[in-house]
């Protein structure tokens, strides 16, 4: 099998470009469709999606999902995009860019329900998915062919055709032999896209900026930009030795993706929307020293936890329970993904601040839609964060070695 029409399923044993029993146009077509095995899903503008879903006068205006004038955007629709308006941006800026968006306030119980029907629909599939967030996964199809009728390929595109209809939601789907390459080719052809990439991956990616690896954020692709590697190509075409003498055991890492590998099993066991710590105090407490002292702790044990897990994120939540027993919770986006104790108390301290001035019984701190720590940027340079992660790592391996009272960072950390 070469090629599926994601219309009526027909299948062929050649590369055609128009189904031959329906004659759309919209056929997947590849040499090495029938024997590649790993997908990444990615649900359209999700949150834009889901609120056009359900208020269908918005289809054709610009929406755009987040906080008020001082908050930022959580994402928006692709027509919004049009404007330049993109997931992060200040509200102000967004709404300077595109002065006639509709602002909707984000409704998560709309957003985790439209994501357990489609990842629902996912597992029945296979038990093998690894949730990156509410809309997007990897999905490992080795050996379900005979269990669900099909090579994976046709699963997928049948399982993309589902999800529509039942949901009225829109996802675009990558197929290669790891994850790496799968969610590259997720994002090819965007919405409503299904893109695949076989043996052709090291000429696909050479082009490609280097900000597209996993673990390049923006820092360290400026450092590899003025190290002279702009793009892929200029990585795949390097020593490997001199990668690894410049940037150690990433340096390897750099080395494989560059040339489309990448030994990442999906992994189930990792699916893990958020974890968090909390504690109850034994009396009310009300001044903001006091809440701090509580809440470094647990900063220290969560963050512990993520970098043990190989973890990390971008959302940190901060909890607080009322003397009335009413919950108070507050988030906030991080630009890039922490795994320190560090990060996560001043995070934590600025959303407290606002909520001083009355007692409480409990705080906790969280962290929400964690994904894996390989797949944010990289810790090698001179940042806040990577200069915390350097000195808690090193806390964690002498309390490995010498007992958790052996080294106490207390509050020295703070920024």
């Amino acid at each position: 099998m070469k090629s599926i029409c994601r219309d009526c399923l027909w299948t062929a044993d050649a590369l055609v470009e128009r189904c031959g029993a329906c004659a759309s146009r919209r056929v997947v077509r590849h040499d090495e469709l029938a024997g590649l095995t790993i997908a990444h899903l990615d649900c359209d503008a999700f949150y834009a999606s889901v609120e056009k879903r359900d208020r269908p006068e918005l289809r054709d205006r610009p929406v755009i999902v987040g906080g008020g004038k001082r908050g930022v955007v959580s994402t928006c629709c692709y027509v919004a995009r049009q404007y330049g308006v993109h997931s992060a941006m200040p509200m102000f800026k967004a709404l300077k860019a595109c002065p006639d968006a509709v602002v909707i306030k984000p409704d998560f119980r709309k957003y985790v329900a439209a994501s357990e029907a489609i990842f629902g629909a996912v597992r029945e599939l296979t038990p093998l998915v690894q949730t990156l967030s509410l809309d997007e996964a990897w999905i490992g199809l080795d050996g379900t062919e005979r269990l669900n009728g099909g090579p994976p390929a046709f699963q997928l595109v049948r399982l993309q055709k589902r999800i529509e209809e039942q949901t009225g939601l829109t996802v675009s789907i990558g197929l290669a032999a790891n994850r790496f390459l799968a969610k590259v080719a997720s994002e090819l052809d965007k919405p409503r896209g299904f893109s695949v990439i076989g043996s052709e991956a090291r000429a696909l990616l050479a082009p490609k900026p280097v900000g597209v690896l996993p673990g390049v954020g923006p820092v360290f692709r400026k450092t590899l930009q003025s190290d002279g590697f702009a793009t892929v190509g200029d990585l795949a075409a390097a020593d490997v030795r001199d990668l690894v003498k410049r940037y150690g055991e990433t340096g390897l890492r750099l080395h494989d993706l560059a040339h489309g590998r990448d030994a990442r099993a999906v992994r189930p066991e990792h699916e893990r929307k958020g974890m968090s710590a909390e504690t109850t105090f034994n009396e009310d407490l009300t001044r903001a020293w006091d809440l701090e002292a509580e809440l470094w702790p647990l900063c220290e044990k969560l963050a512990s936890k993520a970098r043990r897990d190989g973890v990390a994120s971008r959302v940190i939540v901060l909890k607080l329970r009322r003397t009335d027993f009413r919950i108070v919770t507050r988030r906030v986006t991080l630009p890039e993904p922490v795994q320190t104790a560090r990060a996560l108390f001043a995070a934590g301290r600025d959303l407290m601040a606002p909520e001083l001035g009355r007692p409480y019984r409990l705080i906790g701190i969280g962290m929400g839609d964690v994904q894996d720590a390989v797949d944010a940027p990289s810790a090698l340079f001179d940042t806040p964060e990577t200069r915390a992660l350097k000195t808690e790592t090193a806390i964690d391996k002498l309390r490995a070695k010498f007992g958790a009272g052996a080294v106490v960072a207390g509050r020295a950390l703070k920024s």
